[in-house]
């Protein structure tokens, strides 16, 4: 059974850096593309960033384009999201996903791609 789990968010002021983890278990972790995806108070959960199977392509929205940066560390069966530059609108639950075995990156950069969620972080910036 195929879990993830992330930690990290918190309560935070605008402009600070935080980094969240992801941590992944029952499943070939080196395998899967992994994404992590936002929704926000009212809103749709919408797309952040993805990484493919051995880290070496990354694909990001274009409102954290320059800002975050998600990285994967398959000996430890991890994946980060390092958020830079903080701003109210950041303000989510953050959601780690991953794709099923073999899937492409590019077929996870929207909510219904992903196969596996976590169950979610809160971050919450303030102005």
């Amino acid at each position: 059974q195929v879990q993830l789990v992330e930690s990290g968010g918190r309560l935070v002021q605008a402009g600070v850096s935080l980094r969240l983890s992801c941590a992944v278990s029952g499943t070939s972790f080196s395998s899967h593309c992994m994404g992590w995806f936002r929704q926000a108070p009212g809103k749709e959960r919408e797309f952040v960033a993805a990484v493919s199977w051995s880290g070496g392509s990354t694909y990001y929205a274009d409102s954290v384009r320059g800002r975050f940066t998600i990285s994967r560390d398959n000996a430890k069966n991890a994946v980060y999201l390092q958020m830079n530059g903080l701003k109210p609108e950041d303000t989510a639950v953050y959601y780690c996903a991953a794709g099923e075995r073999e899937q492409a990156m590019g077929t996870i950069l929207n909510p219904s791609g992903p196969s596996y969620w976590g169950q979610g972080t809160q971050v919450t910036v303030s102005s």
